[in-house]
């Protein structure tokens, strides 16, 4: 294995050489100037089509090389709506794939129009928006609420949405979906891909699709299948506009835009694939290799973006400096993230020369960064370890509270015991310190139970095993260990008494994500308990399968009653939400401060978190004000299925404990009732309470 080298100099210059500012097409008065980096090669032309057929080649001139690997062209050939490509000629050997016949994409494109079957053209796109005064909502991290939804799956079947605006960048912005998002509480929408993508030609053998869109084409584009067939119509220059609309409208609502960014790897798979922009540019530089042209895959997807060479690395820093400012994008969700901090020795460091720059970036202030902390490769699970100013998916946080509420409990059915305390879950509860820094706090966890990869929160509580066969692998895809539990039936079941137990876990796992320190994350469509029918990895299904339903039984308006519920409450509570751990003996701003006690109101004993028969606890936080006033909450858990009776901790200066929530309520009750310290509660098997402490 070979340490690729980076080709451009001075060395020390790195992803600020000003010889890599300007890559792409620039708009001068009359002309336009392109700028294309590769290291290794001989010669790059310009190929320009005429405007209705994409195939006849209207003009080719030569770029020339002005320094540091960039080619530069500057003609008036270049105007907004001009059809381009460009054709790369270079050296033959081990990781060199040159081909002077082959049309390239331009990397930096802003827009893109397909070709016949699998061919594409880039295209010149003005981009001029006006964004009317609306600035970006900037929500505090602790306020964060974030909202994992698929563009075209959320909207597709809205019955308030108009036809043909169902699945489209405007569509996610309609007053019916604005008003969903608003009603909830959540503050911020997580879009799955929507760069452009395209499908692999192995699904399209099977007839499926990729929905999800983690196959990257083209790093500044938005994907045209999502806009309004009259904007598709239009060409790239309406795409862009809608899609600015979309952010524009949701900034309004005071809502956010997080977008889940693939910049791991490109829908140009292993060698052998396409050919259709980096591998064709300079594939040794922009992908990890080894010396004899092998790929290194860390990504399982065929090939992995090469981050250690400056050129690459720019390609995403300048990515996320468009998206950020031209398209007032709030923040980023990074697509298997560890892949990107890999150096010359595709060793990962949290201080890798692009993770550090992402942070420092004066264009990226104020904007949210979130790391997926793994990938498939050696030393690829880094959950904890990202440098401070990152947020993270955090598994661990999933993992311990789908054991506490689910396979702990199947695991107690079978042994009439379970097999761990409530140690390691409270302290998911409490932020995750052992897994994030002092410094970093709790809001570096983003806490989530369920993501668009993996079961529903209804699936969750319905099935033991994945249901893939319609993946088309026999079953073989997807996770094998997903930690849910069926209650007693696999899947659809007429039994009233499973189907209530499966709705108070899922209220658990609700409650669980939306009272715990951390940022919690929602997987759309959770708040009403949709199914994919235990199909855990549901990414080649473009169909109702995916899609949002918008028609609940009362049920399931029940649950969304509860979220909403519970998500005002955080709101509410800022003790729910501390942005730093407290210090035992110390008063740190912005911290909440934690006190745990067991079922008779008794300070926790070592023995006691530790034991698996004893599952119930009781938390106390208390916040230490620095923007908001002070406030207490006091959150009851109990983990095993016999009901118990908890006496209510006696607090200094706690007078009274004014009921909130209960999980064991079928709809969240309205009631507030009160109580003294001393008091004996009764609590259902498999439940929690939550009240406020005055």
């Amino acid at each position: 294995m070979i340490s690729p080298v980076s080709v451009i100099s001075p060395p020390d210059a790195g992803l600020h050489d000003p010889r890599l500012d300007g890559l792409g097409v620039v708009l001068l008065d009359g002309s336009a100037r392109l700028r294309v980096w590769s290291g290794a090669a001989d010669a790059i032309d310009l190929v320009v089509f005429d405007d209705t057929d994409l195939d006849w080649i209207t003009a080719t001139e030569p770029l020339v090389a002005v320094g540091g690997g960039v080619w530069e062209i500057t003609t008036p050939l270049l105007r907004p709506g001009t059809r381009y490509a460009i054709r790369v000629d270079g050296p033959h050997g081990p990781g060199n794939t040159f081909n002077s016949g082959t049309l390239l994409l331009e990397p930096y494109s802003r827009g893109l129009v397909r070709t016949g079957y699998d061919g594409w053209r880039s295209e010149v796109v003005e981009g001029a928006f006006d964004w009317g005064g609306v600035a970006k909502p900037a929500i505090p991290m602790d306020r964060t609420v974030l909202y994992e939804g698929h563009l075209k799956g959320l909207s597709k079947r809205h019955p308030d949405v108009p036809g043909a605006l169902r699945g489209t960048y405007a569509g996610l912005a309609h007053p019916a979906m604005l008003q969903h998002f608003l009603d909830l509480g959540v503050t911020s929408i997580e879009l799955l891909p929507v760069h452009a993508f395209t499908t692999e030609p192995r699904l399209l053998q099977h007839g499926l699709t990729n929905y999800w869109g983690y196959n990257t084409l083209n790093f500044f584009t938005p994907h045209a299948a999502y806009a309004t067939e009259e904007a598709r119509r239009k060409g790239p220059e309406a795409i862009l506009r809608e899609f600015k609309g979309m952010v524009k409208l949701l900034h309004e609502a005071g809502l956010e835009v997080i977008l889940d960014v693939v910049y791991n790897h490109t829908s140009e798979e292993g060698i052998g694939g396409p050919r259709s922009g980096l591998r064709g540019i300079d594939n040794r530089a922009y992908y990890r290799q080894q010396e004899d042209g092998a790929y290194i895959d860390v990504t399982g997807c065929g090939n992995s973006v090469n981050t250690s060479t400056d050129a690459a690395a720019r390609l995403v820093l300048d990515s996320l400096r468009y998206w950020a400012n031209e398209v007032q994008i709030d923040g980023f969700r990074f697509d298997l993230a560890t892949t990107l901090g890999r150096d010359e020795g595709h060793v990962f460091t949290p201080e890798h020369a692009l993770l550090r720059g992402i942070l420092d970036d004066p264009a990226l202030a104020g904007v949210k960064m979130i790391a997926e902390p793994w990938d498939v490769g050696m030393g690829g699970w880094q959950t904890g370890n990202f440098g401070e100013g990152w947020s993270e998916w955090n598994d661990r946080y999933r993992d311990r509270v789908r054991n506490f509420w689910l396979s702990d409990v199947d695991y107690a059915r079978r042994a009439s015991t379970s097999p761990v305390g409530i140690g390691g879950f409270a302290n998911r509860l409490a932020g995750s310190a052992n897994t994030f820094s002092e410094a970093r706090g709790p809001l570096a966890s983003v806490n989530f139970v369920t993501a668009h990869d993996g079961f529903t929160l209804r699936d969750l509580v319905s099935y033991d095993v994945k249901h893939n066969l319609g993946n088309g692998e026999q079953n073989r895809d997807g996770a094998d260990t997903n930690r849910s539990f069926n209650h007693g039936a696999e899947g659809p079941t007429a039994d009233e008494r499973i189907l209530a137990t499966r709705r108070k876990a899922m209220r658990n796992l609700m409650g669980t994500l939306l009272l715990s320190a951390g940022v919690p994350m929602l997987t759309a469509g959770d708040e009403f308990a949709r199914t994919q029918r235990g199909n855990n990895n549901a990414y080649c299904h473009d169909s109702t399968l995916t899609w949002l339903s918008w028609e609940h039984a009362p049920w399931q308006q029940d649950l969304y009653a509860h979220v909403r519920h519970l998500l005002r409450l955080r709101r509410e509570n800022p003790a729910l939400r501390p942005g730093r751990f407290a210090r035992l003996g110390e008063r740190t701003p912005s911290a909440s401060v934690m006190e745990w006690y067991d079922e008779n109101g008794e300070t926790m004993s070592i023995e006691r978190w530790t034991d698996p028969s004893h599952r119930t606890l009781q938390y106390v936080a208390s916040s230490t004000p620095e923007f908001e006033g002070f406030n207490r909450v006091l959150l009851m858990v109990h983990g095993t299925e016999r009901p118990v009776e908890v006496t209510l901790p006696d607090v200094e200066d706690v007078t009274r404990y004014v009921s909130l929530w209960s999980s064991a309520d079928e709809a969240p009750s309205e009631e507030a009732e009160s109580f003294a310290p001393g008091d004996v509660v009764p609590l259902a098997g498999t439940s929690m309470r939550l009240f406020r402490a005055e």
